[in-house]
């Protein structure tokens, strides 16, 4: 075993790991009261919407994995809301728009992350949903210490929010200062928020009752109606360089409910990965999987030139199907895509060298379709706001104090994403990927302490893709949890923060793992890698063809090589691509071994297992 930041951690009795020591700690807590996988994640859920605001919020979304002890395949909860009624391509074409802005109240979708964490809690937990937002309550009231990436984010969104979103700047720069890290920092309308849902739910006959009650406040109840009339009442900045109101109303929420879905999966070798559907950018990694089969990507070194290689070039003729084929749309050929004949097919075009092209190909033999390929530079920039993407593509502006990129070329602050893993002593297991409502993208609603979630950017406005823009659809997300099945049995749950770069470093992380014999927090650790040869599913929508940037910890024989390849190499800081968190299991005869893994990128992630 080579050295690691941390030990992979191994016990028996269960395993949280996620993005923030605080959440670990509250899930694993839950765990010890007698509660199963699904309670410690939903609280743990609930407590990185506070302690990590610059990554998810109240009214952000999430995709979560289930697997209850003995099934034979996971359950899809899809957190993932629509876009509202009054979204159509003609009212964005109005208003002479060619991409959905990354932030304010244009793009705004439902809000599904609560909705689908209470249906987790409801159809699968054992916990009140009392216990579950306690500890959520606790740190917005009594106030969690900073950490320096937050007080960082919010220091770098001063001008906007004294200029443009006052109910921002109420609650982030008390006394108009920026907080400082470490310091605590609370959150008073959330914690009000809640315990108002917990004291209108309580006196409901049943648990079941009590958390449909929750359900009702949210989305038919005053949480709706204060969002309908902020969205119809506000003209909100943002990065188009004007103002515009939201579309989402009180209809759109009490016209929802999470998806129950059966996932997708493919066989690879011993194993089933699972993933979700088409509505999000899941079977990517399903896709790769499939095109590396006949590579012999089982032989090479996973921390060598030929792997990156492989890796990239499979990421490349992926991502071009996503972009042609992906969406929320029951035309989606899903079961050619990810069939052994198209794998086959396509495999043919990784050659030796990088290819500089975007090829999607011809499932079932119908012509696939491109959104415009936009260069990187080439999208003018009004403005400062907030978007994701994880990894900056073009730094050009000064650092912030802990060298870390304040701001992107466009001057879209950098938001993410977080990530719940967890299993328990019966076998029951979770992954979920919670993002959106980031305090940079969009402005506070007065009395609720949050911002919208921003994830209608990912909807095209050109007609003829799974993904344009339609009424009540889900924009294709890039949120995507992991779930993988061994020998027929539940084994491995795990997922990452990052975007478009979510499916590639989960890849990375479970190759390393199934055929570089490394155990879970080795496969993190280890130097990781990404393209960008991929139009983002963030505002401005830009590719940069040919693009990979390596971790400064890889070789400079390795960088060397994949530039005689024809990669555009860009080293990124040594610790900087990735925020693994996993949860294992297997059967030792009748004991199980539970494993956890945390990332240490970013000096957040934690795992708890005992």
């Amino acid at each position: 075993m080579s050295f690691t930041t941390r030990p992979e951690l191994r016990g028996t009795f269960g395993g949280v790991s996620t993005t923030h020591w605080l959440a670990s700690a509250t899930g694993m807590a839950i765990l010890e009261k007698g509660h199963t996988a699904f309670d410690a994640a939903v609280a743990a859920g609930f407590v990185l919407q506070i302690v990590e605001p610059h990554l998810n919020g109240p009214a952000g979304e999430v995709p979560i994995l289930v697997t209850p002890a003995g099934a034979s395949e996971p359950i899809v909860i899809s957190g993932q809301g629509p876009s509202p009624a009054k979204a159509t391509l003609d009212y964005f074409r109005e208003l002479g728009l060619t991409v959905v802005p990354g932030t304010g109240m244009l793009p705004a979708c439902v809000p599904g992350a609560f909705g689908a964490w209470l249906t987790l809690l409801r159809d699968f937990g054992t916990a009140e949903l009392e216990d579950v937002l306690a500890p959520a309550i606790y740190y917005a009231a009594n106030g969690h210490p900073l950490v320096p990436r937050i007080a960082n984010t919010i220091a770098s969104m001063r001008e906007l929010f004294t200029t443009h979103w006052p109910t921002s700047a109420e609650l982030y720069l008390p006394d108009g200062v920026a907080p400082q890290a470490g310091k605590l920092f609370r959150n008073p309308q959330v914690a009000a928020l809640y315990t108002r849902i917990l004291e209108n739910s309580s006196k409901a006959p049943t648990r079941e009752a009590r958390i449909n009650a929750a359900l009702d406040f949210w989305y038919k109840g005053p949480v709706a109606e204060q969002i309908d009339q902020f969205c119809a009442s506000q003209s909100v900045w943002d990065v188009s360089g004007t103002t515009h109101k939201g579309l989402l109303t009180a209809d759109d929420m009490a016209n929802w409910a999470p998806q129950i879905e059966k996932p997708v999966s493919v066989t690879y070798g011993d194993y089933e990965v699972f993933k979700c559907g088409a509505w999000s950018q899941g079977p990517v990694l399903l896709q790769m999987l499939q095109l590396l089969k006949g590579t012999g990507i089982d032989k090479v070194d996973t921390l060598g030139p030929d792997f990156v290689h492989l890796v990239v070039e499979s990421a490349k003729l992926a991502m071009a199907d996503r972009e042609a084929w992906y969406g929320d749309s029951p035309d989606v050929p899903l079961t050619a895509l990810l069939s052994d004949a198209y794998a086959d097919e396509r495999r043919q075009l990784i050659g030796d060298t990088a290819s500089m092209e975007v090829r999607p190909g011809s499932p079932e033999g119908r012509n696939s379709a491109l959104p415009p390929l936009r260069p990187v530079g080439t999208i003018p920039q009004p403005g400062i706001g907030g978007g994701e993407p994880t990894v900056a593509r073009d730094v050009l502006l000064p650092t912030d104090k802990q060298g870390e990129p304040a701001l992107t070329r466009d001057g879209a602050q950098r938001g993410d994403t977080v990530q719940v893993s967890a299993v328990d002593r019966w076998g029951n297991m979770v992954s979920a990927t919670p993002s959106g409502g980031w305090l940079q993208s969009s402005p506070v609603i007065p009395g609720l302490g949050f911002g919208l979630t921003t994830r209608g950017q990912m909807f095209w406005l050109d007609e003829g893709l799974n993904s344009s823009m339609a009424p009540g659809v889900r924009p294709r997300t890039t949120l995507t949890p992991s779930m993988v099945f061994r020998d027929g049995v539940p084994y491995l749950a795990f997922g990452t923060p990052g975007g478009d770069q979510q499916d590639q470093w989960q890849l990375i992380m479970l190759l390393r793992h199934i055929h570089g014999g490394m155990n879970l927090q080795e496969a993190i650790d280890a130097p990781s890698f990404h393209t960008d040869h991929l139009p983002s599913s963030f505002w401005p929508r830009e590719i940069s063809l040919g693009a990979v940037t390596l971790e400064s910890r890889y070789s400079a024989e390795t960088q060397a090589e994949l530039e005689r390849r024809g990669h555009k190499i860009t080293l990124g800081d040594a610790w900087s691509e990735g925020r693994l968190s996993a949860v294992a299991r297997e059967m030792d005869g009748t004991t199980q071994l539970i494993k956890a893994a945390a990332n240490p990128r970013g000096m957040q992630g934690y795992a708890i297992a005992r």
